[in-house]
């Protein structure tokens, strides 16, 4: 590959890269490449010529099977007598336009790609975006290359003499050229061409270094060429592309070195193409409608949405996730207020079973086994009466029978009471409590007192039977595991709520770790005063004793969930008159045991 320019220039290093890559993509070749700078643009013609002899000598031992020509002065120096240096070698050339060098003639080794090197179209643009333009400044250098360019766009703009002032800034040193660019009248464009070297000698790195100098001085929007000007400072134009000409270059290198004859691959005229700078279109404010169909926009600044999209695209993933899992978490926590519930109105229907129940069992005691026994009873003593005094074994015999079946109805009345307190039903809370003590102290054991302070009889009965239901589990359960001597029930009014307390001075317990003493009965307790609306709390040490309280409303809780059974009416008990005024005391043994005067 013979270049005319150095590898600072980025031109032929898209080329370079293109032709390279084709090439390493296929398998079916391995490479030896061989980089060859001319660097003609800043050397004289004898110079060139005795760099072409180099090459000739350098090379000439070597089987080359391509040749790749970059710029006018490599096709110029070894095309022209044509191929005359390597007369056998197929010539690929490029990055040329027709005008840079003379007539070539055809040679059937040669084919390769033009410029299409239209400056009229950029000027269209440029005075299609500023219709009020009156002045074209062209700017080009004084190298060979420069000089060439230059002459070819003043053929080609002769015709916009008529229309415009076109004033050609080719023949100025660079720090003066400058200086003009800063005074250019209003309503003025500038047409960058290439500046390898200035009139004084001063050479530059065109797109690198003479480009950038130029656009920071003008005052006016600069147009090109070259595509390789983007993002340099230019605002576009119709342009040529080195992109195009390396992949022209490259399929026609790979179609050779595949066997396919140069004469066989036509010479064209690689494209040009409308491109454009958005910073600088916002810098001078132009139009983007005014653009030509099809052209090509680079550096677009991204619009918000395109900065962030990922961002935002991330946070509204969340966000969305975020309210799906709360309508999900919002759908649980409603099927667990639902199943809480219905647990609620479970636990309100099992205890007002447990009550019916209860009352079932009462009113079949008492209204059925205890007058049966009561007539067992008057039966046996009846018998008893009629039967001869000297018979005294059968009379003992009798009367320890009449005794046991007055223990059996004292206790059926006992159970009878326990399962459904008819005291409680009748005289209400203070009464039932007081009595169930009693009982409780005279059967059981332990010494219950019991205290009530300001407790009004107008007690919901569903509260009351709660707080019965409570104070006899309570002193069951002191009975079963505390081994209390004493114990305390207590009922008053503090701040508008009914406080029932039950307390024993025995063994106590280890509340948060005796999982074992947290059995059915604490949470029957918990059960019955959760369903009519109140607060329970259990405290407990070892050797300390425990306590109960409870805090219940005084009236009915609409929203707890109905226990009902206190609120069922139950029916009269009836026992059969007794047949004989002294059935009475055996009658009497419904309510508590009662023994004749002679100890019978």
């Amino acid at each position: 590959m013979i270049n005319e320019l150095g590898q600072s220039h980025p031109g032929p290093v898209v080329v370079t890269n293109l032709i390279l890559s084709a090439l390493h993509s296929d398998p079916r070749f391995q490479v030896e490449f061989h980089w060859e700078n001319l660097d003609s643009i800043y050397q004289s013609d004898d110079s060139l010529k005795e760099q072409r002899d180099l090459l000739v000598r350098k090379y000439q031992h070597r089987k080359l099977d391509l040749i790749v020509l970059l710029g006018p002065d490599p096709i110029r120096l070894l095309g022209e007598p044509a191929n005359a240096v390597f007369p056998d070698v197929p010539v690929v050339f490029c990055c040329t336009a027709p005008g840079q060098i003379d007539q070539m003639g055809p040679h059937p080794q040669f084919t390769g790609s033009w410029f299409q090197l239209e400056p009229t179209k950029t000027v269209d643009v440029a005075l299609n975006l500023l219709p009020e333009t009156r002045s074209l400044f062209v700017i080009g250098g004084q190298s060979r290359y420069d000089r060439r360019l230059v002459a070819i766009v003043k053929a080609e703009l002769a015709s916009y003499e008529n229309k415009l002032n076109v004033t050609y800034l080719t023949d100025l040193p660079m720090n003066q050229l400058r200086e003009r660019l800063k005074q250019l009248p209003d309503h003025s464009v500038v047409l960058y061409l290439t500046f390898y070297k200035d009139v004084q000698g001063q050479e530059f790195l065109n797109a690198a270094e003479a480009l950038p100098t130029i656009v920071a001085a003008s005052n006016a929007p600069v147009f090109s060429i070259s595509d390789t000007y983007l993002g340099r400072g230019i605002v576009g134009g119709f342009v040529v592309s080195f992109e195009e000409q390396g992949k022209i270059a490259s399929r026609d290198v790979v179609a050779i070195l595949g066997g396919k004859s140069p004469q066989d691959i036509p010479i064209v005229h690689g494209p040009s193409v409308y491109m454009f700078d958005e910073r600088e279109l916002q810098r001078w404010k132009l139009d983007e409608s005014k653009l030509p169909a099809g052209g090509t926009i680079r550096f677009r600044q991204p619009t918000l949405w395109e900065q962030h999209k990922w961002t935002l695209l991330t946070g509204s993933l969340i966000i969305v996730g975020l309210a799906l899992l709360t309508v999900f978490l919002l759908f649980k926590q409603k099927q667990l207020n639902r199943a809480r519930k219905a647990q609620e109105q479970l636990s309100g229907m099992l205890l007002n079973a447990q009550e019916q129940e209860r009352m079932r069992l009462a009113a079949e005691i008492h209204d059925d086994f205890s007058q049966r026994l009561a007539v067992l009873s008057l039966g046996l003593e009846t018998t008893d009466e009629g039967i001869p005094e000297s018979m005294s074994q059968t009379h003992r015999h009798m009367r320890e029978l009449m005794e046991s079946a007055s223990e059996l109805g004292a206790d059926l009345h006992t159970l009878s009471h326990q399962l459904h307190s008819s005291t409680l039903a009748r005289l209400g809370l203070i009464a039932g409590v007081g009595a169930f003590c009693k009982e409780f102290t005279a059967q059981r054991g332990p010494q219950v007192a019991f205290t009530h302070c300001d407790v009004p009889r107008s007690v919901s009965p569903d509260v009351a039977l709660c707080l019965f239901r409570i104070v006899q589990e309570g002193l069951r359960n002191v009975q079963k595991h505390s081994g209390a001597a004493h114990a305390h029930v207590g009922l008053e009014i503090v701040d508008g709520m009914l406080h029932l307390s039950v307390s024993d001075d025995g063994a106590g317990f280890d509340v948060e770790g005796d999982t074992d003493r947290r059995g059915i009965g604490i949470w029957s307790m918990r059960e019955r005063v959760r369903t009519v609306g109140g607060r329970f709390e259990i405290h407990s040490e070892r050797q300390q004793g425990t306590r109960i309280d409870v805090w219940v409303p005084v009236g009915p809780n609409p929203e707890a969930t109905p226990s009902g059974p206190a609120a069922v009416p139950v029916s009269a008990s009836v026992v059969p008159s007794p047949s004989s005024a002294d059935s009475s005391a055996t009658l009497g043994s419904l309510v508590t045991p009662v023994r004749s005067t002679d100890g019978t």
